[in-house]
């Protein structure tokens, strides 16, 4: 008897669960603008073919940055990361490097993100290319703000500018 309960609630929990319907949630973030970067970058080498897919590394050489509250240099010397899974067709990076303010403060950036061929509205050759910076800013600085929060970014490519541009948004 004991089983036949349990079973015949677990039964109705069920098929109301997969009727029940979903509504919209009330409280769905929003973006804010944060900063944009003007990344130069190096020559791209690879690793070749590795047991994790294409490794490519991309020398990320300096670049600025400015945003609302936030302006300054991107140090020399860090790098994206890139592992292409040529199966699938995606990339995944990580970009690794650091960030100087027009005021003297060092940050620590991790990027992560992937890039993956897709097609426009219109059927045309497309492609989705997202990261999710991680600042590690001092934490007694005005900068502490870029410790609290989640960013997304998203690129901007210009013929004028040799390199990447990213536009970064704080979700709030």
């Amino acid at each position: 008897m004991k089983k036949f309960l349990l079973s015949t609630i677990a039964l109705v929990a069920y098929l109301m669960s997969a009727h029940a319907q979903v509504s919209e949630p009330k409280n769905t973030p929003q973006l804010e603008f944060a900063l944009q970067l003007k990344v130069t970058l190096g020559e791209a080498y690879s690793c070749g073919e590795t047991q994790h897919g294409q490794r490519t590394i991309i020398p990320i050489t300096g670049g600025t940055f400015e945003g609302p509250a936030i302006k300054g240099t991107i140090i020399n010397g860090g790098a994206d990361y890139q592992l292409a899974n040529k199966a699938i067709g995606r990339t995944e990076l990580e970009a690794i490097y650091c960030i100087k303010t027009d005021d003297g403060v060092n940050i620590h950036v991790r990027n992560r993100g992937i890039i993956y061929p897709g097609k426009d509205e219109n059927g045309n050759p497309s492609f989705y290319f997202r990261a999710a910076p991680q600042f590690e800013a001092p934490a007694d600085s005005k900068y502490a703000w870029l410790n609290n929060a989640l960013f997304v970014c998203a690129p901007e490519f210009s013929p004028e500018f040799k390199g990447i541009i990213l536009n970064v948004w704080r979700v709030k």
